[in-house]
């Protein structure tokens, strides 16, 4: 069982994308790919997507590191560089991203 400080330890990271429009599908087809690899990386606690109902243009990402070092890998990697970087940044209308620390 997991003790309430390990459950809380980590580094948070919260992105919010928009898409262009026409690219909502293409941007959905490499999220769906980049999803599970991401998820299986040692460092990953948890990693989710989400996209609006009502907006189907905007995502939302949580995501919870073991730590620094472990975001900085997940940034490093394969699937990071060719699906979110090469493929997915460019379709993007607007991009913030925050780091956040449990209380």
């Amino acid at each position: 069982m997991v003790d309430a400080k390990s459950a809380n330890d980590g580094l948070v990271v919260t992105a919010f994308w928009e898409v262009r429009h026409g690219e909502v599908d293409a941007v959905l087809d490499i999220l769906r790919r980049f999803l599970p690899q991401a998820q299986r990386e040692p460092g990953v606690k948890t990693f989710q997507i989400h996209q609006s109902l009502t907006e189907p243009q905007k995502f939302f990402f949580y995501e919870v590191f073991r730590d620094e070092a472990a975001f900085g890998a997940h940034q490093q990697s394969d699937h990071f560089k060719t699906l979110i970087q090469a493929e997915a940044l460019p379709k993007l209308a607007k991009r913030e991203r925050g780091q956040h620390r449990f209380i």
